[in-house]
C-alpha cells in the first residue's frame, strides 16, 4: 500500500456509519452480510448505506458478491492488513519494545469470534 491508498482508506474510515460497517464486517468474519442486515446492523437507511459502501470499496476495504437477489458485504482483510502493514512498517527503528503493544493485541485477538482471547 502506498501513501495515496492508505490516505483514501484512512478518508473513508474518517466517518462514523463506514466505520461501524467496517468493524461490522469484520466481526462478522468471510461470510460477511446483505445489505438489508447491514444496515440494520449499523443502524442507517440502506439508501443512505449504499453510498458508504461505495466509498469503503473504492478505498480496497470492503468486498461484494451477489448471491442470488442479494447483494453480500464483507471486509476486504488484505486491505485492511495492508493498512495496519503500512502503518506499522517503520515501526520502532530497532525499538521493538515500541510496537510490542500492537503486536500483543493482534496476536490476542480471536479471528473466530472477533472477541479478544484471555488467558
Amino acid at each position: 500500500m502506498d501513501e495515496r491508498q492508505a490516505l483514501a482508506a484512512f478518508a473513508a474510515l474518517g466517518q462514523e456509519h463506514r466505520l461501524r460497517v467496517v468493524r461490522a464486517l469484520v466481526t462478522v468474519g468471510p461470510d460477511g452480510l446483505a445489505a438489508g442486515v447491514l444496515a440494520e446492523t449499523v443502524g442507517i437507511a440502506g439508501n443512505n448505506l449504499s453510498f458508504h459502501l461505495k466509498e469503503l470499496s473504492h478505498a480496497g476495504l470492503i468486498a461484494s458478491r451477489r448471491e442470488g437477489k442479494s447483494v453480500i458485504y464483507s471486509a476486504a482483510y488484505a486491505g485492511l492488513s495492508d493498512l495496519v502493514q503500512f502503518l506499522m512498517r517503520d515501526c520502532c527503528q530497532g525499538r521493538p519494545e515500541v510496537c510490542a503493544p500492537a503486536v500483543a493485541a493482534l496476536e490476542a485477538s480471536d479471528c473466530n469470534t472477533g472477541e479478544t482471547a484471555h488467558a
